[in-house]
């Protein structure tokens, strides 16, 4: 009696079936890893400047402004929203370019209520069309954002915020905490504020130069 040998066709079936289940789980598991990390814009950032413009007697007016550094990865609509929890009591007197989600608890106060008096407020851009005078550069896109790779023109975004019961000079502001940015589709994860060099700016004319009193930055990463 001759022994038993598996047929050479059952074998290479067995082994075509295994190749292909191999192949779909690869397939999966590299599928998530596009989503959660972009390899061909590694080092692409979200940067978010803060730069105190002046004084008032019981804070400060400053412009912030977002840099889409990323080669690829747009916000679309509706838009990204900015997050941040204040150091101390502050509370943001008016705003123009952008508006807080809510308002908060402003009972405490009488006669000029505040814009928000949340202790961890939420940003949204304008939208287009809002009135010229509740503007400034760079805002009211609905939130969306062309990448710098794209477009640098469309990637920024600036908004102008007045902040109360802060500190008025250098040695007395505390920097916001717990940055946080979302927009549709993507997550992102925001390291601490640094206070940096303040910011120069160089007049139409190039004649004049002026400088912020105080600049922090916040970078955001994809995650």
């Amino acid at each position: 009696m001759e022994p038993y040998l598996p047929s050479a066709s059952g074998s290479i079936t067995k082994l075509a079936s295994f190749t292909i289940l191999l192949v779909f789980i690869l397939s999966c598991f590299a599928f998530t890893s596009t989503e959660a990390y972009d390899p061909l814009d590694p080092n692409g950032n979200i940067t978010i400047k803060w730069d105190v413009m002046s004084w008032t007697p019981d804070g400060y007016v400053a412009v912030v402004t977002m840099y889409n550094f990323q080669k690829f990865r747009r916000i679309k609509a509706p838009g990204w929203t900015l997050g941040w929890r204040w150091a101390q009591k502050e509370v943001i007197w008016s705003m123009m370019g952008s508006q807080t989600t809510e308002q908060g608890d402003c009972s405490k106060f009488k006669g000029n209520i505040p814009h928000c008096c949340k202790k961890d407020p939420t940003v949204v851009d304008l939208l287009p069309g809002t009135p010229y005078n509740q503007q400034i550069a760079n805002c009211c896109k609905g939130g969306v954002l062309s990448s710098w790779g794209q477009d640098p023109s469309t990637a920024v975004a600036s908004f102008q915020v007045s902040v109360g019961a802060a500190g008025t000079t250098n040695k007395t502001v505390r920097v916001p905490k717990n940055f946080t940015l979302k927009a549709p589709g993507s997550k992102y994860t925001c390291g601490p504020a640094k206070i940096v060099k303040p910011t120069k700016f160089i007049s139409a004319d190039k004649r004049r130069v002026t400088q912020a009193l105080m600049t922090w930055n916040v970078t955001c990463k994809y995650s």
